[in-house]
């Protein structure tokens, strides 16, 4: 399960309190990203797809080895700004500058790959960029906030999907994410 959407949404937070609601292992996405990628963005310099990808590959594999060692699913946080992006994490699609094979089903899963499915933090422009100017300590400069929504396919309606809003609490959305899951996953 992805935690994903722009910055400064709360991902982290929520994806810690989910993962601790399922009792699952969490993995902050943020942290997989290759120093390259971390000096760019610390410089306001937006990442492009070939950037991405092999971050993208590593989330996806991360979490590919977390449910392979006997695990019910795992918690990851990452932004997923494009359909392109979170069909990536879905193993659905080989990434265009990847010199990997495209990821192979996971063993013992006893399903065809990893069911993957996604938590979309839905925020205004404006609230966005106040809780990223209100952050301290990420390397994300707010500077940065309308690339990235430049760069944002919604993924409302998209399969596997669940919505919840930046204007609730913490706990609000893990209610409501939890409930909006477990429809998916009985469907």
């Amino acid at each position: 399960m992805l935690i994903a959407t722009e910055p400064g949404t709360g991902k982290s937070t929520l994806g810690i309190a989910l993962a601790k609601e399922l009792g699952l292992p969490y993995v902050e996405g943020d942290e997989l990203h290759p120093e390259s990628n971390v000096e760019k963005m610390s410089r306001g310099v937006p990442l492009t797809d070939k950037d991405r990808e092999p971050w993208l590959e590593l989330i996806r594999t991360t979490a590919e080895n977390e449910v392979a060692e006997n695990r019910n699913g795992v918690v990851v946080t990452c932004s997923a700004l494009k359909k392109y992006y979170r069909d990536v994490l879905r193993g659905r699609i080989k990434p265009a500058f990847s010199k990997q094979p495209l990821l192979e089903p996971v063993e013992g899963t006893g399903k065809e790959g990893l069911a993957t499915y996604f938590v979309w933090i839905n925020g205004s422009r404006e609230l966005l960029e106040e809780r990223i100017r209100n952050r301290q300590g990420h390397f994300f400069k707010a500077s940065m906030l309308d690339s990235q929504l430049r760069t944002l396919e919604s993924p409302e309606g998209e399969e596997g999907v669940v919505v919840v809003p930046l204007e609730a609490n913490t706990e609000e959305q893990v209610r409501t994410a939890v409930e909006e899951l477990k429809e998916l996953m009985d469907s």
